[in-house]
């Protein structure tokens, strides 16, 4: 019994290894091995750089965007609802979030020869800098009073201003009619300018002191158009704000106000990883051919070994396993220069980026373990079908023609 287990392993490692070895009668044979082998490897290396730049893009759009859209925004569909004694009670409830009140408004700048649309939020320093990064490292120290603003970087190129110029501010007011509007303006000092990293919002957001914003658009004190919230778990905290918010307040994710941009992005992430992933299938295609040629070229030992006792599964596996070593022996080398390109991408400036439209010059790069997982898996899958229908088909040789005619 144990020599019958013994003879059944190894008659197909033996001829694993007998195949496996350059043929001087027939190069093209390990010609077709080694270009599977380098195919497999190439393809799973491109797979591999390209989701990690992939992810890298979404992790740094989603940074960027959780900062400048704000993790959560309460709002409520009735003005005055939202006022200086609502958000402290929210500061009472919730001790473990930050709140930030703001009014926001339509703006237009105004340069000697130019005018661009914009946001303009008066807020709250303090307040502001506790969940808003990018504000908090353009402020500093400093604190935005009176009629101090504080602009974007593509719009202070755009104006050509310096801190302590002045801007023009166009506004919107319903005149007491409610027929028309009427245009009011108002000229704002420079404080400084920020960098979000998002070109959109470095040309249209600016920020000014929520007080010096509510005296223009004639808001009663303490009013404001809603809060800005920080959390650190927002899908969570979502629902415990809305669960215990008045039924006139709604509240807002960032990824809600995102969610076509991510869509979009995830469906890019998808169809790249299809075409890539036919580049391993096109790679397998060699492994097909290399066994198909092995077993054409082998069919009198193989149909020999059958007439001596061999059997059709030891002959399968020897065939199988073959591929498996091309396929896999591809699959490892491919992982280990994927991960050696990742590495040489992030540490070293071989690709460099406009920083005016991603906000770094560096490449982002991070390979999530789940697609990783589904890059080898989908790997895997391919080589193995790729080895089964040669290794089946040696076993269909018909030994009495076969030996008879070879």
């Amino acid at each position: 019994m144990k020599n019958d287990k013994a003879k059944q392993t190894s008659l197909p490692r033996y001829l694993l290894f007998k195949y496996l070895r350059f043929d001087k009668s027939q190069p093209f044979i390990t010609l077709s091995a080694v270009l599977a082998f380098l195919g497999v490897s190439v393809g799973l290396m491109v797979l591999i750089v390209a989701m990690a730049i992939m992810n890298g893009f979404d992790k740094e759009f989603e940074r960027k965007l959780f900062t400048m859209n704000y993790p959560l925004t309460i709002i409520s569909g009735f003005k005055g609802n939202v006022n200086d004694k609502f958000v402290d009670e929210l500061k009472q409830k919730f001790p473990n979030l930050k709140f930030s009140p703001y009014i926001s408004t339509q703006v237009i700048f105004k340069g000697q020869e130019r005018l661009d649309g914009g946001i303009l939020f008066g807020i709250n320093s303090d307040d502001e800098k506790h969940i808003n990064s990018v504000v908090k490292e353009a402020l500093g120290d400093k604190n935005l009073d009176g009629y101090d603003i504080l602009i974007g970087s593509g719009i202070q190129s755009d104006f050509g201003l310096l801190n302590g110029d002045k801007l023009t501010l166009i506004f919107t007011k319903a005149d007491p009619s409610g027929f028309s509007l009427i245009p009011k303006m108002k000229r704002f000092v420079v404080k400084d300018s920020f960098t979000s990293g998002l070109i959109a919002y470095d040309k249209s957001y600016s920020y000014a002191s929520s007080k010096a914003l509510a005296k223009i658009l004639d808001y009663p004190e303490g009013v404001y158009d809603g809060v800005h919230v920080y959390s650190d778990k927002p899908f969570e905290d979502i629902v415990l704000l809305q669960n215990a918010l008045p039924f006139s307040f709604k509240t807002i994710g960032w990824w809600q106000q995102n969610g076509n941009f991510f869509s979009a992005l995830q469906l890019e992430k998808r169809a790249l990883f299809i075409v890539l992933m036919l580049i391993i299938l096109v790679a397998s295609l060699n492994i097909v051919s290399s066994l198909l040629m092995t077993v054409m070229n082998r069919r009198q030992e193989i149909a020999l070994l059958l007439a001596l006792g061999a059997t059709t599964s030891e002959i399968k596996k020897s065939f199988f396993y073959q591929g498996l070593v091309i396929g896999l022996g591809g699959i490892l080398f491919g992982v280990l220069l994927g991960l050696f390109g990742i590495w040489l991408l992030g540490n070293f400036d071989i690709i460099n980026l406009p920083a005016d439209v991603y906000g770094s010059s560096n490449l982002p790069l991070e390979l999530s373990l789940v697609d990783f997982f589904m890059i080898v898996g989908g790997a895997v899958v391919i080589v193995a079908l790729s080895s089964y229908y040669p290794a089946k088909k040696a076993t269909k040789i018909n030994i009495l023609t076969t030996l008879r005619n070879e």
